[in-house]
C-alpha cells in the first residue's frame, strides 16, 4: 500500500492490568493507552498486559482494539529493563531502549503510527502547536501533571469511593473546569479574536451580552454556518468537519482599530483551547467514568460541571472518535441538556480552593542582608576541599566516541565539558565497586553515563532523560563503542522505580537536582550532582525551599529566593564582583541541599570543581549514606 512504512525495530508495549470494570481496563492509563491505539488504528505493537494480581476472570471482549496481538504475562516476564519502570512502557530489541511513562509513550505511540502511514497526518496534529502537546515533563509542567497523573488518579479513587452514598467530587475535576473556563491562547489569537469581534458585531451581540449567554452542549450537528461559533469553525475546520472558514478582504476599519483589550476572549472547544490533541485523549476515558457515576449516584452535581459535559458531548463528534471508544468498552452517556448561566459558573468555580501566596512582611531584599543573616547564624560560605583537583582522564588515548567531542558542540565547549567530566567521573569511580548500578540522572547526550560505563565495565550504568533525540544520540554513541552494560531510559526521573547504588546528574536544572537527590536518598543511593539553574528554583508539589531545618530557622521562602536569583549571576561576561557574590549564593544554596541531606542520615560535601573556569556552574554536591 503506498505511504505505508514497515517498522524496522520490534517493539513491545506493556500495559498494567489489575481490573476491568463495566467493560474497561483499569488502571486508567491502560485504558487511555488501549483508546489511542484504537484512535490511531496502529497494529505496530505487540502489546502485554501484566498482571498486578493474580487474576483468573479476563475477558478482552470489546474492551481492546481489534487486530492487536495482546498477550497476558506475569510481571517477573518482563524484560529486566521494563522491571525497573512504571507502566505504561514500550521496549525496543533487543532490550536496552526503554520509553517509559503515559505522556512519553503515547507520544511515541503517535509517532511511530505516522511513521507508519505519514498520509495520517490528522494523527501526527494530535501533537498539537510545534508537537509540544504533554511534551514537558509532569514535574515541571502543572497541565501535564493534571491531565497524566492526577487526573487518571483521582477518578480512579473516585470509582473506589463511589460505592458510598456520597462520594467526594474530586478537587482536580473542578481545576479542569475552572481550566476549560480560561480564555484560549493560540499563536495567531489577535486574527482570531477581531474575527470573532466582527462575528459579534454582524450578529449585533455586544461583549456583555456575550459573556452572560447561556452555554449550551452544542454539537456539530446542531451547528448550521449562521449560527456556529468562530472557535467551532476554526476547530472542527482542522478535523475536516467543516471546511476551512473563506478568508475574507480586509478587515472593517473599526475592527482593525478595536483595541487588544477590547477583544473578545475564544473560549475552549477541546482540553488545550482550539484543537482535538494528545490531552483529549487522555482525558476521555477518565472523564467518561467519572460522569458515569455522576449520573448515577449525583446527578444533580452535573450542573456544575458545563463545560466538562459540552466538551463531552462535542468529543463525540470528532471523527473515529465513538468508533475508538466502541471497540474499547466505552458506551458513551446521553447527558441531560445543561442549563447555567457563565455569572452561576463563575460563582461555583471561584470556590475550588487555590494556592496561597506567601506574604512576608518582614523580608528585606537583595543578597548581602540574607547573607549577613545566615552569618549571624553561624552558616558561612564554606566550600570542602577538592579530593583530586589535577586528576584528569587520558581523553586522548579514550575511543572517540566516548569525548563529548562526538556532541554538537565547539571545541572550545567540548574541553570544557571534558574538565567538568573530570571532576564527576573521579568521584564516581572512587566510591563505585564491581557489580554496582549507576544511574546517569538527566543524562542528556550521555556525556556522563558513557565514560562510565566505559570505564567502569563492571558496573552497570543506566541513562534516564526525557528528550528522546538526547538518548537516541547516545545510543548510537554507545553502540558504536559497543557497551554491553548500558541502558536508556526515556522518562521522567519517577517513573524509573530500580534500585541503584550511585546516582549522578551533570547539570540537572533547578528543582531536577533536588529530584536527583530525593531519589536517590530514598533508595540509600550515593549522590553526585553538579547543580543549574538556579534562579529555576521554586517551591513545588513535592519541595518547600529553604529544604533544612538550620536554613528554615533562618530564612523566610522569599529570601531563599534572593540567593538562588543571585546564584545564577555567574556567568563570565559579568564583572568579577557580581561573580563573587554568583558564586558565594550558589554555595548557600546547595549548602542548604546539603544539610538537608545530612538531617536525613548522610554524609554531605559541598566541592567547587576544578579548574573553575570549566563552566559558571560549578559546584558539586556529593552525598554518601552513612
Amino acid at each position: 500500500m503506498k505511504g505505508i512504512k514497515k517498522s524496522l525495530t520490534e517493539e513491545y508495549l506493556y500495559l498494567d492490568f489489575s481490573h476491568q470494570m463495566e467493560g474497561c481496563i483499569f488502571p486508567l492509563h491502560t485504558s487511555v493507552t488501549l483508546f489511542l491505539l484504537s484512535y490511531c488504528d496502529c497494529k505496530i505493537f505487540k502489546v502485554g498486559l501484566v498482571l498486578t494480581k493474580e487474576s483468573t476472570d479476563i475477558s478482552l471482549k470489546n474492551v481492546v482494539p481489534q487486530d492487536v496481538e495482546i498477550q497476558i504475562i506475569s510481571k517477573q516476564e518482563l524484560p529486566a529493563i521494563v522491571q525497573n519502570c512504571c507502566l505504561p512502557a514500550v521496549v525496543e530489541k533487543p532490550d536496552n531502549f526503554c520509553r517509559a511513562g503515559l505522556a512519553v509513550v503515547l507520544r511515541h505511540i503517535i509517532q511511530k503510527s505516522y511513521e507508519a502511514d505519514p498520509s495520517k497526518k490528522e494523527i501526527l496534529e494530535l501533537l498539537g502547536f510545534k508537537k509540544t502537546c504533554l511534551k514537558a515533563c509532569a514535574e515541571v509542567s502543572q497541565w501535564t501533571r493534571l491531565c497524566e497523573l492526577t487526573i487518571p488518579l483521582a477518578i480512579e479513587n473516585f470509582l473506589k469511593e463511589s460505592s458510598d452514598q456520597h462520594p467526594t467530587i474530586p478537587a482536580e475535576i473542578l481545576q479542569l473546569e475552572r481550566k476549560l473556563s480560561e480564555p484560549v491562547r493560540v499563536h495567531n489569537d489577535d486574527k482570531l479574536r477581531r474575527q470573532k469581534l466582527k462575528q459579534q458585531k454582524a450578529a449585533g451581540v455586544g461583549p456583555a451580552h456575550a459573556k452572560s449567554k447561556v452555554l449550551r452542549q452544542e454539537t456539530s450537528e446542531e451547528l448550521d454556518s449562521s449560527s456556529k461559533s468562530l472557535e467551532l469553525q476554526v476547530a472542527f475546520s482542522k478535523l475536516a468537519v467543516y471546511e476551512e472558514p473563506a478568508t475574507t478582504n480586509r478587515e472593517p476599519s473599526h475592527i482593525r482599530k478595536a483595541k487588544v483589550s477590547d477583544l473578545p476572549p475564544l473560549e475552549h472547544v477541546f482540553a488545550e483551547g482550539l484543537y482535538f490533541t494528545l490531552a483529549d485523549i487522555v482525558l476521555l476515558p477518565c472523564i467518561h467514568h467519572f460522569l458515569a457515576i455522576i449520573c448515577k449516584k449525583l446527578s444533580e452535581k452535573l450542573i456544575e460541571f458545563p463545560l466538562l459535559a459540552a466538551w463531552y458531548q462535542r468529543i463525540q463528534e470528532v471523527p473515529r472518535v465513538k468508533t475508538a471508544a466502541s471497540q474499547c468498552g466505552i458506551q458513551f452517556l446521553h447527558l441531560p441538556e445543561l442549563l447555567t448561566t457563565l455569572k452561576e459558573q463563575d460563582a461555583n468555580l471561584s470556590e475550588v480552593p487555590g494556592v496561597e501566596e506567601q506574604n512576608d512582611t518582614s523580608f528585606l531584599g537583595g543578597p548581602r542582608p540574607t547573607m549577613t543573616k545566615l552569618m549571624e547564624k553561624g552558616i558561612e560560605v564554606m566550600f570542602s576541599p577538592h579530593p583530586c583537583p589535577t586528576w584528569t582522564l587520558d581523553w586522548n588515548s579514550l575511543p572517540a566516541a566516548v569525548s563529548p567531542k562526538e556532541g554538537k558542540m565547539s571545541s572550545d565547549r567540548a574541553l570544557r565539558k571534558q574538565q567538568q567530566l573530570n571532576n564527576l567521573v573521579y568521584v564516581v569511580t572512587s566510591q563505585a565497586k564491581p557489580g554496582d548500578r549507576i544511574v546517569d540522572f538527566c543524562s542528556g547526550g550521555g556525556h556522563v553515563g558513557i565514560v562510565l560505563a566505559h570505564m567502569l565495565p563492571s558496573c552497570q550504568v543506566t541513562l534516564i532523560e526525557n528528550k528522546e533525540l538526547s538518548l537516541i544520540r547516545a545510543k548510537k554513541r554507545s553502540d558504536e563503542l559497543g557497551l554491553s552494560n548500558i541502558w536508556f531510559i526515556q522518562a521522567n526521573m519517577e517513573y524509573f522505580t530500580g534500585m541503584f547504588n550511585i546516582g549522578v546528574a551533570l547539570h540537572a536544572c533547578g528543582v531536577a537536582t533536588d529530584m536527583v537527590i530525593e531519589h536517590c536518598i530514598k533508595t540509600r543511593a550515593a549522590f553526585v550532582t553538579c547543580p543549574c539553574c538556579y534562579g529555576f528554583i521554586q517551591n513545588t508539589s513535592k519541595f518547600n525551599f529553604p529544604k533544612s531545618e538550620q536554613f528554615k530557622k533562618t530564612l523566610s521562602y522569599k529570601e531563599h529566593m534572593i540567593l538562588c536569583r543571585f546564584a545564577d549571576q555567574t556567568a563570565v561576561q559579568l564583572p568579577a564582583q557580581r561573580r563573587l557574590i554568583g558564586k558565594q549564593c550558589m554555595c548557600l544554596v546547595d549548602l542548604d541541599r546539603a544539610r538537608a541531606a545530612e538531617e536525613r542520615g548522610y554524609s554531605v560535601q559541598v566541592i567547587s570543581m576544578e579548574p573553575e573556569s570549566c563552566s559558571p556552574k560549578n559546584n558539586m554536591i556529593v552525598g554518601v549514606p552513612i
